[in-house]
């Protein structure tokens, strides 16, 4: 069992920067892909950015790529998204994600969401 908590989210003007961070309880913390996922009013949810367990590999949204960073830090047991040149359509509350495989079963764990507004 994992237990994620987000924090960050906030109000920031268009061009502005915010760090959402997302603390994680639970053993094995390295052995999950971290992830962040944003639902906009009316919209599904949808993929935002992934890092592997071991941090070395990152995936990002077209959306996003070369704006936001993800990171973690298995020492802390916390992974972050640096989020950078926001513009209005990145607003949505953002989700914090931790899955990983065993023997063909996913588990999969979501945080209760921070809401980003970007105001232009």
């Amino acid at each position: 069992q994992v237990q994620l908590v987000e924090s960050g989210g906030g109000l920031v003007q268009f061009g502005g920067s915010l760090r959402l961070s997302c603390a994680a309880s639970g053993r094995t913390f390295s052995s999950y892909n971290l992830g962040w996922f944003r639902q906009a009013p009316g919209k599904e949810r949808e993929f935002v950015a992934v890092i592997s367990g071991s941090g070395g590999a990152t995936y990002y949204a077209g959306s996003v790529k070369g704006r936001f960073t993800i990171s973690r830090d298995n020492a802390k047991n916390t992974v972050s998204l640096q989020m950078n040149s926001l513009k209005p359509e990145d607003t949505a509350v953002y989700y914090c994600n931790a899955n990983r495989r065993i023997l063909g079963r996913l588990y999969d764990y979501w945080g209760q969401g921070t809401q980003v507004t970007v105001s232009s």
